[in-house]
């Protein structure tokens, strides 16, 4: 997993470097418990993210990060979120806002 939180951190730092909101989907493992298509969740509790306004989506994964929102099973993404960079996380909520729900 640190090789891809150095690739991530590589992307982010190169000067115009597009970040892939969906490959980053994939390999950040947010598929996993959102399901490869962001509507079928592994279990009824977590959301589903396709289709959902990019601000709000990046806000929240953000208040998951710092600790800001600590409830449900944000535990679960927080052991995953330190992998993604700021960027990152925009381009994801991007990819995701831009899903047909």
């Amino acid at each position: 997993m640190a090789s891809m939180a150095g690739a991530g951190e590589t992307l982010a730092k190169k000067p115009g470097a597009a970040v892939d909101g969906a490959r980053l989907y994939r390999e950040r493992t947010c598929i996993a418990c959102h399901g490869a298509d962001a509507k079928t969740p592994i279990l009824p509790e977590y959301p589903k993210l396709a289709g959902q306004n990019a601000k709000y989506l990046a806000a929240q994964i953000r208040d998951i990060k710092s600790g800001a929102r600590n409830n449900g099973n944000t535990p679960a993404m927080k052991g995953v979120l330190h992998l993604v960079t700021d960027p990152e996380i925009d381009a994801i909520a991007d990819y995701l806002s831009k899903l047909e729900p």
